[in-house]
């Protein structure tokens, strides 16, 4: 997708024609996705491609792109990839956008002060980079990997892990959609302890929600990268009630509430932290030892 002066010229014209359509009556953006310093040519053509139809080729598939706010003009009208576009179109997007990780650890105790007075107090870390929809993906099995799973042979195996899955899977999305990725240093920090998870977002809530808000009403920071989750499909290994990643009905957070109090008898906890970070507590159904 490298596109010559001229034709970046003629793009860019016809881009701007296309963003335009998004103005609403005050004049202003629906939506504002700021541009990096990223190239069309480091788009990988395997990530974008499922986001555009199969008879679309050339410049068409730029402006199916544009209508994705995927790419637009950045303030000399060069076209640039968006955040979004960063976000899924390359693979590498910590490149451009350092702080646009999971960072996931798990701990051997209930406290990183408690856990640092062992020998081997992490059980294991990972930062979770790549394209947006994989980070997911990699921090949710990050979460099946490190929990314990107790069993009972009382007629069959029954099997009772230590955290709902489908739970943990809204929680990193909601995560990752409703972030601050302005902010460098600030990714998501997903802890695991013995008793719980701790999963924090950069940023504080949007429109001037609470957290109690938060089972009532459905808003976000960034609808550009909800409408693009909405188009990845979930990997069958992944637990979802939903065939993608987003289904946008605002369901997300009463379903942590109610799977999370089914397994472990206690309600998800959310604080916000200032204007820093939003955190998300879910309890173990047991701790382990």
């Amino acid at each position: 997708m490298v596109a010559s002066g001229d034709q970046q010229r003629s793009l860019a014209t016809r881009v701007a024609e296309r963003l335009l359509r998004r103005y609403d009556g005050s004049g202003r953006l629906r939506f504002e996705q700021t541009t990096v310093e990223a190239t069309l040519g480091d788009f990988d053509p395997r990530l974008t491609d499922r986001f555009l139809d199969a008879g679309e080729s050339g410049d068409d598939r730029l402006l199916a792109l544009a209508d994705l706010e995927m790419i637009s003009l950045d303030a000399a009208g060069v076209v640039r990839p968006t955040v979004a576009g960063v976000l899924f179109g390359t693979r590498d997007p910590q490149r451009w956008l350092p702080q646009a990780f999971i960072q996931s650890v798990a701990y051997r105790d209930v406290s990183v002060a408690s856990a640092l007075d062992r020998r081997r107090y992490q059980i294991d870390a990972k930062d979770n980079d790549g394209p947006l929809d994989d980070q997911i993906e990699y921090a949710c099995r990050f979460v099946a990997m490190n929990q314990r799973v107790e069993a009972s042979k009382y007629m069959g195996r029954i099997d009772w892990p230590q955290y709902d899955l489908t739970a943990v899977f809204e929680a990193v999305v909601n995560a990752v959609v409703h972030r601050d990725y302005s902010t460098r240093g600030s990714k998501v920090r997903l802890q695991m302890f013995s008793d719980r998870i701790e999963l924090h977002a950069p940023g504080a809530l949007t429109d001037s929600m609470t957290v109690d808000d938060l089972r009532r009403r459905w808003t976000t920071r960034n609808p550009v990268i909800a409408d693009l989750l909405a188009r990845c499909p979930v990997p069958d290994r992944i637990r979802s009630p939903c065939p993608k990643f987003m289904n946008r009905r605002g369901a997300g957070v009463p379903l942590i509430f109610e799977r999370c109090e089914r397994l472990s008898a206690r309600p998800p906890v959310y604080d916000q932290i200032g204007d820093a970070e939003l955190m998300l507590t879910i309890y173990a159904a047991y701790p382990a030892d």
